[in-house]
């Protein structure tokens, strides 16, 4: 799958590969942090935050694998780049997708996210991070500044 014509890309490299990934890990541990709170309301932050985690880990995996990331309006229109990463792009790419199907739901929704959403997005942001990693990790360390 190709991303649609029309879709905005950004250049990037190996060095905003690394910013994007140590975002992603932050907004997931943060995440974490507040995902045993018992407020419903702490629910819809800690699924915000996975959501914002699994979009940085698909530009740090894009920036690594592409040398470019999505910029559209459209985040859809990551989960097409990002499913071009070979291998493992298309799990990814469904990964990314249903962290973006909570992401209206989680910061702009009027009813917060359930227990078992946050539990969803936490799954998918976890994937998208060892994701990420994996596609940083085979970049040969000679590259590495």
């Amino acid at each position: 799958m190709s991303p649609r014509r029309g879709t905005r890309t950004q250049p990037c490299g190996l060095q905003d590969a690394r910013t994007r990934l140590a975002s992603a890990e932050k907004f997931l541990d943060v995440a974490r942090l507040i995902d045993d709170e018992p407020e419903a309301a702490f629910w819809s932050v800690a699924a915000s935050l996975a959501v914002l985690a699994g979009i940085a880990a698909s530009d740090a995996a894009c920036c690594s694998a592409l040398g470019r990331r999505s910029r559209g309006d459209d985040h859809l229109d990551a989960t097409e780049l990002l499913a071009t990463v070979v291998p493992d792009g298309r799990e990814a790419s469904t990964a990314l997708r249903r962290l973006i199907e909570l992401k209206d739901k989680a910061q702009y929704g009027i009813i917060h996210v359930s227990r078992a959403d946050l539990k969803t997005a936490l799954k998918q942001a976890e994937r998208m991070v060892a994701f990420a990693r994996d596609v940083l990790d085979r970049v040969p360390r000679a590259s590495s500044p």
